[in-house]
């Protein structure tokens, strides 16, 4: 089967200009290209996962599953993510667009899918901005209470108007630097990410080189990497589940495919070099813990559930001394770093929305002095911070259970593209040994894996039970707020399939299969 071109003009193209002129009828946007080498998606991709941040708040829940096999835990959570990251490269080499998910599943399985695959990504990222904007604001405060010694500073953040406001002032902040382009926020990233990377190395340096003074020490062990020491399969369960959590951001390298001199090659090694970056991040951070620290449950051992919140606030001054202090500003550089990275995401994937006629069409808008999708990254910034604002006013139990949801959302549209991989290039898959590995085996495997997840976490959630105990009739929140955002996203396609109906009958992105050739 050959491959097939589009011919008809996307509903945001301009006119005069030729829709057929990338391959597979994927077509500019006006972004402006070749601004990113490899360093910087591969920092950009960094600091969306926010290592850091991620570490304080998921080393001592994890340790609590898994206990001494908590590297092992690692390294099993890391495979899906590996395994799905190596389809958004085949795909990305064939089909370079802001779109990714949704242009990649829209062309392998045609609209109603693709539009439902760019749903979960976007409603994934706005979610998740609102969680590091609070997060943002909750070490701004401890921060400055460290800084000038008054503890009182760090209890303004539960004042809730005060908190509220500071959020929209990192929001805001966050939306300037990304509406001036991926040069501004390259430069805010380079700092923003050496500068935790820099205070994680110090950490780990001081926590392998004093490991021996602290009273709950543990010496290394290989056996932490034993996989048959184990004792459960919901240990593994946890791992996986873990995964979707620790190491979900790196797609965002894929997102700016069109922005990246050599996209089809740069962005798709940028997104495996970053998963395994932070895979060593992880492996060398909880080693140099689980030495220092132990997995007791009392003091500053890892088990110690009052630790949980915020591993590194009870670590730090015991391993750094003088120095915690910077420990809380990585921490705060961290969140702050990925609150601003992420709206890369977001954005152009409303603007590919936009641009192939699935979205209105001021999201498709680009800034005349900057070349970016200035409406939609606007757009993103209103929507993730009156998002945090209505839920932190009704609950901080709700935002938590949202954030719990948040894992549904990422395994449905991770998985869909996976999957979407295999079935593209279905007519090429067993033409080499290469592409049966690549097209395949590694994208089914990683998208049935993550389906897996999906479906069990959404069992799991009905029970009122899981996450905060919250209910809707008998419901659990979670499942609510997980399904349910999916399914407002379908309600929303068939308005949309109304207003802009010329998508949806595959005018502007055609499902196609390329022909039997490999990527150079």
């Amino acid at each position: 089967m050959t491959q097939t071109t589009r011919t008809s003009t996307p509903a945001s193209q301009p006119s005069g200009t030729d829709p057929a002129g990338s391959a597979h009828g994927i077509t500019a946007k006006g972004l402006k290209g070749g601004q990113l080498g490899l360093l910087a998606v591969v920092v950009l991709g960094i600091s969306t996962i926010a290592p850091a941040y991620t570490l304080t708040s998921a080393l001592g829940p994890t340790v609590n599953e898994a206990g001494l096999q908590l590297p092992v835990i690692f390294l099993i959570g890391f495979i899906p993510m590996i395994l799905v990251s190596l389809a958004y490269r085949e795909l990305n080499a064939d089909s370079p667009d802001s779109g990714t998910t949704f242009t990649w599943v829209t062309k392998a399985f045609g609209p109603w899918v693709g539009w439902m695959g760019g749903w979960g990504l976007l409603a994934a990222n706005i979610i998740v901005l609102s969680n590091l904007a609070g997060v943002a604001v909750d070490f701004f405060y401890l921060f400055l209470s460290q800084l000038t010694g008054a503890p009182e500073l760090a209890d303004l953040a539960a004042n809730k108007p005060l908190n509220v406001l500071t959020c929209f002032v990192f929001v805001a902040l966050a939306v300037w630097v990304s509406y001036r382009g991926l040069h501004t926020t390259k430069l805010v990233q380079y700092g923003l990410v050496g500068f935790q990377l820099l205070v994680l190395g110090l950490f780990v340096g001081m926590a392998f080189a004093n490991w021996s003074t602290s009273e709950t020490a543990i010496p290394f062990s290989w056996e932490w990497f034993d996989v048959t020491r184990i004792e459960t399969f919901g240990q593994i369960a946890a791992g996986i589940s873990l995964s979707i959590f620790v190491y979900w951001g790196w797609d965002v390298c894929l997102t700016v495919n069109e922005e990246t001199a050599n996209g089809k090659k740069t962005a798709g090694l940028a997104g495996t070099l970053t998963a395994v970056v932070v895979l060593g991040i992880y492996l060398l951070v909880s080693i140099a813990t689980m030495m220092f620290a132990g997995v007791g449950d009392t003091g500053i051992g890892l088990n110690n559930t009052e630790n949980h919140e915020n591993l590194f606030t009870a670590l730090a001054s015991p391993i750094m001394g003088p120095f915690a202090i910077l420990m809380s500003l990585a921490v705060l550089s961290s969140s702050a770093a990925s609150l601003q990275s992420t709206f890369t995401s977001p954005s152009r994937s409303l603007l590919a929305m936009a641009h192939y006629g699935a979205l209105p069409a001021p999201f498709s808008h680009i800034s005349k002095r900057f070349s970016t999708p200035g409406f939609a990254t606007v757009a993103a910034g209103i929507l993730s911070a009156g998002f945090y604002a209505v839920m932190h006013v009704i609950s901080e139990n709700v935002l938590n259970d949202t954030i719990l949801a948040l894992g549904l959302m990422i395994c449905f549209y991770y998985g869909l593209t996976a999957i979407a991989c295999a079935w593209y290039f279905r007519n090429s898959v067993f033409s080499s040994v290469r592409n049966f590995m690549l097209r395949l085996l590694c994208p089914v495997a990683g998208g049935v894996g993550l389906f897996v997840v999906f479906l069990q976490t959404a069992i799991d959630s009905w029970a009122p039970e899981f996450g905060s105990g919250s209910e809707v009739f008998g419901v659990g929140l979670v499942f609510v707020l997980g399904i349910g955002i999916l399914a407002l996203g379908a309600v929303l396609m068939v308005i949309m399939a109304r207003l802009r109906p010329g998508f949806f009958r595959g005018e502007t992105i055609r499902r196609d299969t390329p022909a039997l050739v490999v990527p150079e």
